[in-house]
């Protein structure tokens, strides 16, 4: 009986090694060739033009940054020509550039992270439900923390389609995303685990708006837009349209409809190339590149933005309203945001806080080439899979990780089945004797 007892735990043992084994070498990228040597920047800007001339079927901006300073560009379009001052629809991107003018308000004292957001609102208020909303904070609505079960994505309103107002959108968003609750509500205990909610940050629109009396938008232009000089950008499309928009395109490279959004600040954000740069080189110390730099929030407080609040996978993953990408090997975050919406939206910001290296890759024709270039620009970076790129390969982790436990499974059947048979061997030759 020892020896089954024994073959049994050792085959645990061998299932968690090898589950242990696979894991580290997926978020290590053990099999993974990164597109260019480490610090060949010609190498990384060239391997990345041969991706997007091999995958777009829209348009696509892309801009890459070296110690603050632009290094290379590079725009393509099967419509119209576009440029770096030509915007996009960025969808959850937003959710970054949202969180920069909550966190304003943080360092002007008049909100606090900490604070249940209901102390700010009288516009609108959660539903009471089983859980206590006082634990609804700022904090936890940036870091995807809050409980909320509303599952949004939106879809959005097509053009001469009335949009919905706020508050309905908060109650429930008929331009919820196929699959979504729609419903912004706590159905989840605050602070127990990490919850992506669109509906959150359609709660922080509101909480800016009820704090300032002012339009989301007018306070955006007001705080974040015009002092970073973002000529291009707009959470409302048709107010401040310059003409050079991109058009939106679908994967088979046609023409695709235009949404407006109720829910502005999680996925509402029309901007450029040139003007996501400027954003991105305002996250960034002014030491880097030698100059002095418009910026919005205090090193002390953007820092705060990539300090984990949310984790994932053993991973941490989520700052106050950053996406951790990897960690950059100076006890700090690649950091940024991602955004992706139908019909094939896609957009990508990453910088690594230390070197003052970035990316930008806006898009639309393809549901993940953004994605899959920064993911590839954090590689090169870091030698570390970013959190999307582990995603985009779990499933195949997983089944890895499956795989060789059934053969361990397997090898072990056959040894207890084997030391069945010379068990029962032996008992015979004794009897026999």
């Amino acid at each position: 009986m020892r020896s089954y007892l024994l073959l049994v735990v050792s085959a645990l043992a061998a299932i968690a090694a090898w589950a242990a084994l696979i894991f580290t070498g997926t978020v290590n990228g053990w099999t993974r060739t990164a597109l260019a040597e480490p610090g060949d920047v010609s190498g990384f800007l060239q391997a990345a033009t041969e991706m997007i001339d091999t995958d777009h079927h829209g348009n696509l901006g892309f801009a890459m940054l070296e110690n603050g300073e632009i290094a290379g560009e590079y725009y393509v379009s099967v419509g119209a020509p576009i440029d770096r001052d030509t915007s996009f629809q960025v969808a959850s991107l937003s959710k970054w550039i949202s969180a920069v003018g909550i966190m304003a308000l943080v360092e002007d004292g008049t909100i606090d992270l900490d604070t249940p957001i209901s102390s700010y609102l009288h516009s609108w208020q959660l539903p009471q439900g089983e859980f206590d909303n006082d634990g609804v904070t700022v904090r936890r609505l940036l870091s995807h923390t809050a409980g909320l079960t509303d599952g949004l994505g939106y879809g959005g309103f097509a053009p001469g389609q009335d949009i919905q107002p706020l508050t309905e959108s908060l109650t429930h968003a008929s331009d919820a995303s196929p699959g979504a609750d729609g419903r912004v509500r706590v159905g989840l205990e605050p602070g127990t685990q990490f919850e992506y909610s669109g509906g959150g940050y359609s709660l922080l629109q509101l909480l800016i708006e009820d704090v300032t009396g002012e339009p989301f938008e007018t306070y955006m232009q007001r705080t974040v837009f015009q002092p970073l000089g973002m000529e291009n950008s707009t959470y409302i499309d048709e107010v401040s349209d310059n003409g050079n928009r991109a058009a939106l395109y679908d994967v088979d490279g046609t023409e695709a409809i235009r949404y407006r959004f109720a829910g502005l600040a999680p996925t509402a954000l029309n901007s450029s190339t040139a003007d996501m740069v400027r954003f991105l080189q305002s996250n960034l110390a002014n030491t880097a590149g030698g100059m002095a730099r418009p910026h919005i929030l205090q090193p002390q407080t953007l820092a705060l933005m990539r300090q984990p609040e949310a984790s994932q996978f053993g991973l941490e993953i989520w700052g106050l309203g950053t996406i951790l990408y990897a960690p950059n090997g100076q006890g700090d975050f690649i950091a940024g945001h991602d955004g992706s919406n139908d019909p094939a939206i896609n957009s990508a910001v990453r910088y690594d806080p230390a070197s003052g290296d970035g990316i930008v890759v806006l898009e639309s024709g393809n549901r993940s080439l953004a994605t899959r270039i920064a993911g590839e620009w954090v590689f090169w970076q870091s030698h570390e899979l970013d959190v999307l790129s582990f995603t985009g390969i779990a499933e195949n982790m997983i089944l890895t990780i499956l795989a060789g436990a059934l053969v361990i499974v397997l090898i072990t059947i056959i040894f207890a089945a084997s030391l069945a048979w010379r068990r029962r061997r032996r008992r015979r030759r004794a009897a026999a004797a």
